[in-house]
């Protein structure tokens, strides 16, 4: 898997062959068939493991939160932290997208399904516990999660203290999104 992140990174999961992963991991290309029945099969377990270790960093970081506004802070310094050390899963993510593979985009796009549904629910509890209503929170949640991983692949490419300032930006443009998003107060009837 590791040898299939690499060269994904490099150029593409889709432009990867078995052959070139068999190499990179130190195998036949028989012995790939002992762990995989095909390069979808591969790929399909890569975009698991990339959305479960982004959405289980985020829920550590959830609960690590204790004061208010630091919500948005802890939850983007995690996911920036993750990208960042996990850059080839990211890549991957983001290259394929696009992808050429019908069965790769598909799982991509229901990883980021739930990611959104999770921002979502995270979003909903926040406003019930603030008492601070939101229009359209699922509307809300999928902003967040488009600017988060179009700044996290910007990210990337960043020297520390440049990273430092896209994460900052970040964090004040997800906040300009849960402002936009918040619901007017009720008018009181006389």
């Amino acid at each position: 898997m590791e040898a299939a992140l690499r060269l994904s990174a490099e150029q593409g999961f889709s432009s990867v062959s078995l052959r070139e992963v068999a190499k990179g991991a130190g195998i036949t290309p028989a012995g790939f068939y002992r762990h995989f029945h095909d390069m979808d099969e591969l790929g399909l377990i890569l975009v698991d493991e990339i959305g479960l270790g982004l959405r289980q960093l985020l829920r550590e970081a959830r609960r690590t939160i204790t004061g208010e506004g630091s919500a948005v802070k802890k939850s983007v310094h995690a996911f920036i932290d993750y990208i960042t050390e996990n850059a080839h899963l990211f890549r991957v993510l983001q290259g394929e997208r696009m992808g050429s593979s019908p069965a790769f985009r598909k799982a991509l796009f229901a990883e980021i399904d739930r990611f959104v549904e999770e921002v979502t629910e995270d979003l909903e509890r926040g406003a019930k516990l603030l008492n601070q209503p939101l229009r359209d929170t699922a509307l809300a949640a999928e902003a967040i999660v488009a600017v988060a991983f179009t700044l996290g692949a910007e990210a990337l490419d960043l020297p520390k203290h440049k990273r430092e300032q896209l994460t900052e930006r970040l964090i004040k443009e997800v906040k300009m999104i849960l402002r936009g998003a918040l619901a007017p107060p009720r008018k009181k009837m006389k």
